[in-house]
């Protein structure tokens, strides 16, 4: 016991840093130019030596989506257990994805060609919609539910439980939904030039929300 967990810590360490490197490429020049054979190169390592840390380019993708879905699950559960709204929510998720874009878009960008990410990865996920579920679960039942409404009532199977009301639902894919769309074009660029603060549109989209 005592001679593996140096050994054990030697390999954590080790793998920290090639999930750095990792980081380094994606930052610089995307996803696509992730490459082990240049990080193997960076760490004056063999390829065959790094493949002992990660099998492949899919299982060290898997560890970053990880690792990016465990950090926004707890910054949305530490804001929501400090008392955030939906709306305080959606700045924190804001500014979450604006201290490192590319590990937005590694989350919610195009997905990787021929890449299928493990299930435990949607359980991670589904942490932060369950907080925002929660956020919105004040809301009442519409008077003349809609299309999707209804439609939704009998497509429940990824929240636990039937005591969470199909409105409260609704209100949180209409609140990601509309996050996710202003903050992508951000992210991407599409509003520079325009001159707008995008903020202030994320406000107002989610006001129309709780009209």
């Amino acid at each position: 016991m005592t001679e593996q967990a140096p050994r054990e810590r030697y390999r954590e360490q080790v793998r920290e840093e090639i999930k750095r490197h990792a980081w380094a490429q994606i930052a610089e020049a995307g996803l696509p130019a992730l490459s082990l054979t240049a990080i193997a190169k960076r760490m004056s390592m063999t390829v065959p030596a790094l493949y002992r840390y990660f099998r492949g380019r899919d299982e060290l993708i898997t560890a970053l989506i990880r690792d990016a879905y465990r950090s926004l699950a707890d910054t949305v559960r530490a804001a929501a257990d400090s008392g955030a709204d939906l709306l305080g929510l959606a700045h924190v998720i804001r500014d979450w994805a604006k201290a490192d874009p590319q590990r937005y878009f590694l989350l919610y960008g195009t997905p990787v060609p021929g890449y299928h990410a493990p299930p435990d990865t949607t359980a991670i996920s589904n942490e932060v919609m369950e907080v925002l579920v929660k956020a919105g679960s004040g809301s009442a039942e519409p008077e003349r539910p809609t299309s999707f409404h209804v439609h939704l009532e009998s497509h429940r199977e990824w929240v636990e439980g039937d005591a969470i009301a199909t409105s409260a639902l609704r209100r949180a894919l209409s609140f990601w939904t509309r996050l996710h769309g202003v903050l992508s074009l951000e992210l991407a660029g599409h509003f520079e030039g325009m001159k707008f603060d995008p903020g202030l549109m994320i406000d107002d989209e989610l006001a129309e929300l709780r009209a």
